[in-house]
């Protein structure tokens, strides 16, 4: 499926297969975009220009973006995980200790 993108760097919208998350020009992190396909090859090339100037705007593109939420399950992310390095931390409970001096009992 198609989906578009921006890329601030470049400044400029990207038709892209799939959630990329990287400008294929300049590598940088682009941004996904609410609008379809459809809607975007409709505009007439003055639309596409003011669309393309309302993206580098900061405040703009925060609402015309949307996050794919299902990113959790796709390849990029799976392989990012992959390639993270997680600490473990294991503890292990101590059974020699001696119970408080001071601690009272309810019996």
């Amino acid at each position: 499926m198609m989906y578009m993108h921006y890329c601030k760097r470049c400044h400029r919208v990207y038709m892209l297969n799939g959630h990329k998350q990287f400008c294929p020009k300049c590598r940088e992190t682009i941004t996904e975009l609410k609008l379809t396909y459809m809607d975007y090859v409709s505009m007439d090339e003055s639309s596409r220009t003011l669309f393309n100037n309302c993206c580098a705007d900061e405040e703009q593109l925060k609402t015309l973006s949307t996050t794919y939420r299902m990113y959790k399950y796709s390849k990029w992310y799976k392989d990012l995980q992959k390639q993270m390095t997680q600490q473990t931390i294991i503890t292990y409970p101590v059974i020699d200790q001696n119970p408080m001096e001071n601690a009272l009992s309810m019996s």
